[in-house]
């Protein structure tokens, strides 16, 4: 299997689909930039929300690569109302991946459309490392596609940005988190 870089965009002021980086967002998405330089990464395929294609422009243009926006790496909405309760919510949906609030969409259905687009690229026989730019929910699911232990807590560990590698070693899987030894310092908060 090719080499997949799973990244969670850096830190945004919102989280509308329009929403900007931060500064501090700003300068993440540079330094995701720098740390990637020696990755390989020969296509990069985005969420179409602005906060995901604004964290791996600085890369791209470096690479001259082209960034390809696919929906189907969109964030998850839980729900089209406000939830007072939020992480409650949350977290039944990765204990029921079948629940799904009124105008949400469950954990498997959204496994379901990512995992076409990894379909697709595994039948990609031209690019050897992929870039898949997303969100914090839809990466955690992601990830649990390659190892079913990845969870509610394992989302709640992912900084923005993070960078996961996932490859094929045998049979089995293999995912690392590569980002969390790159950062020079603590996360800000922004």
């Amino acid at each position: 299997m090719k080499k997949l870089f799973l990244i969670r965009h850096s830190a945004t002021e919102g989280q509308h689909h329009d929403s900007p980086l931060t500064k501090s967002g700003i300068r993440q998405s540079q330094m995701l930039a720098n740390f990637l330089e020696k990755a390989e990464i020969q296509r990069v395929i985005s969420s179409p929300y602005f906060r995901a294609v604004e964290t791996i422009r600085p890369f791209a243009a470096n690479k001259g690569l082209t960034i390809e926006i696919d929906d189907r790496l969109q964030e998850r909405i839980l729900s089209k109302e406000p939830l007072d309760d939020f992480m409650d919510y949350l977290e039944k949906t990765f204990k029921d991946l079948d629940f799904k609030m009124p105008g949400g969409e469950s954990s498997n259905e959204a496994k379901t459309r990512v995992q076409q687009l990894l379909q697709e690229i595994e039948q990609d026989e031209e690019h050897d490392a992929v870039a898949l730019v997303t969100h914090g929910n839809l990466l955690a699911l992601l990830l649990q596609t390659f190892d079913v232990e990845i969870g509610f807590e394992h989302w709640k560990a992912i900084s923005n940005p993070d960078v996961f590698l996932v490859q094929k070693q045998g049979g089995d899987y293999t995912v690392e988190r590569i980002w969390e030894d790159y950062l020079p310092h603590p996360q800000s908060t922004e």
